[in-house]
């Protein structure tokens, strides 16, 4: 999550979308950059509403701008299996090494997911608070041009993306019945993605 006071701008760090990049990139910039550990790095809207947005709202001002980048649901969830293939998660309960994809997201569907599939949702992620806390602007990741250039434009400054984080490539196939279950039993992912204009 980085704060910037002057912007007046909150920027959410949602899992698996691009946004340690964007961190490495405007960190110097930020008020307030929070890269440790994942769970305030990672804050989801309920954390910060309770947790982050005193503080910001006494500080800062109440007319906080909150974005977001949110993933296409299936290549979320690829990012995800791909991230835990890697060496350093060998022999653990979360390494999806030596599985397919369709067999990670199958277990994602389940009600209770084993660690490797225990991922959240990004849904749930930007959830609105009932005191109207949210997020006021989202970016798709497949355009991620588009929140460089807000960003840009808000900041007043030039934005070159490191490459970061990446995830070895793998196949991510998945059977017509494991789509189709993902799409109807997580519509509220698919819905938040189409939702953003």
């Amino acid at each position: 999550m980085l704060i910037f006071s002057k912007a007046k701008l909150v920027l959410f760090s949602v899992p698996k979308t691009g946004t340690t990049a964007i961190e490495t990139a405007l960190s110097p910039l930020a008020s307030i950059a929070i890269t440790e550990p994942p769970e305030l790095k990672h804050a989801p809207v309920y954390r910060y509403n309770r947790f982050f947005r005193p503080m910001v709202e006494k500080f800062i001002g109440e007319d906080v701008e909150t974005i977001a980048v949110i993933r296409e649901p299936v290549s979320w969830l690829g990012s995800w299996y791909r991230y835990r293939q890697r060496s350093f998660l060998d022999g653990k309960t979360t390494s999806t090494k030596g599985m397919s994809f369709n067999s990670f997201v199958e277990a994602y569907l389940h009600d209770e997911k084993p660690s490797f599939a225990n991922v959240g949702a990004q849904s749930k992620f930007v959830e609105p608070r009932p005191n109207g806390t949210s997020i006021k602007r989202l970016f798709r990741y497949e355009h991620l041009d588009d929140c460089i250039t807000y960003l840009e434009d808000r900041l007043g400054q030039k934005i070159d993306l490191p490459k970061k984080n990446v995830s070895p490539a793998s196949e991510l196939d998945l059977t017509t019945d494991i789509e189709a279950r993902l799409r109807l039993e997580c519509a509220a992912e698919f819905d938040l993605w189409n939702s953003i204009s």
